[in-house]
């Protein structure tokens, strides 16, 4: 490749961007990013440090304090490291799911994490997942997409997910809940909210497969950046 592959994909929690996002990675040979991790990642600090995720001065205040790492293993699984801890199992709880929503509306926070995945993306080729990846993040994406779908299909997606991972107290309502919320939260903060960049291709999964998702979407990346990379 003659130049580093930007591809970013935003949308709700749900919407499936992170299985599509890891499968384009995958298929062009780039690193995949899920800027989420690295919000689960901070707000699992800010609870570790018996901080409430809705006081925006002492969250801020831990961004001078906190190293968060993302490594790749072979079999291109991501681990996600918190000041030297492999914490990739226990940032998918409900609690820090509804931290990271909550930590991410921070200006301080969105700015510490944001550098670090303009970084990344300056030095690889990347598909890079999150909510304001194509608006915010890297606006000069070489493809933007923005996945959608209805709130009771990403919650029953998300409670599939749960109950695998071992989270059997978890209801198909408490999601809904959890997911409006966060969209609300994501949606209505001051910096980058969750937005359908101008230039960026809608896609409404929500009676897609995983499958019919990826055709639709490949099919726009080689499009974006030819047929020979693809």
């Amino acid at each position: 490749m003659n130049k580093n592959i930007v591809i970013a994909i935003d949308g709700p929690s749900g919407a499936g961007k992170s299985t599509l996002a890891k499968r384009i990675a995958n298929k062009l040979g780039i690193m995949y990013l899920d800027t989420g991790a690295m919000y689960r990642a901070y707000a699992l600090k800010t609870i570790r440090s018996n901080i409430d995720t809705l006081i925006k001065e002492d969250v801020e205040e831990l961004s001078d304090d906190i190293k968060i790492d993302i490594h790749y293993e072979n079999d291109g699984s991501q681990k996600v490291f918190l000041d030297g801890d492999d914490v990739t199992s226990l940032i998918r709880s409900p609690e820090v799911t509804k931290g990271a929503s909550d930590v991410s509306a921070f200006p301080k926070v969105r700015l510490k994490l944001v550098e670090l995945q303009r970084d990344i993306a300056a030095r690889n080729s990347v598909v890079m997942d999150g909510r304001d990846i194509g608006t915010y993040v890297l606006p000069n994406a070489d493809l933007k997409v923005f996945l959608t779908a209805s709130v009771h299909e990403r919650a029953a997606r998300r409670l599939e997910e749960m109950k695998l991972s071992g989270y059997d107290e978890v209801t198909h309502d408490s999601i809904v809940a959890d997911m409006e919320y966060r969209d609300k939260n994501d949606s209505s903060r001051t910096l980058a909210p969750l937005m359908k960049a101008d230039d960026a291709f809608s896609v409404d999964t929500t009676a897609n497969t995983p499958d019919e998702t990826f055709e639709e979407v490949f099919t726009l990346v080689k499009k974006a950046i030819g047929e020979t990379y693809a």
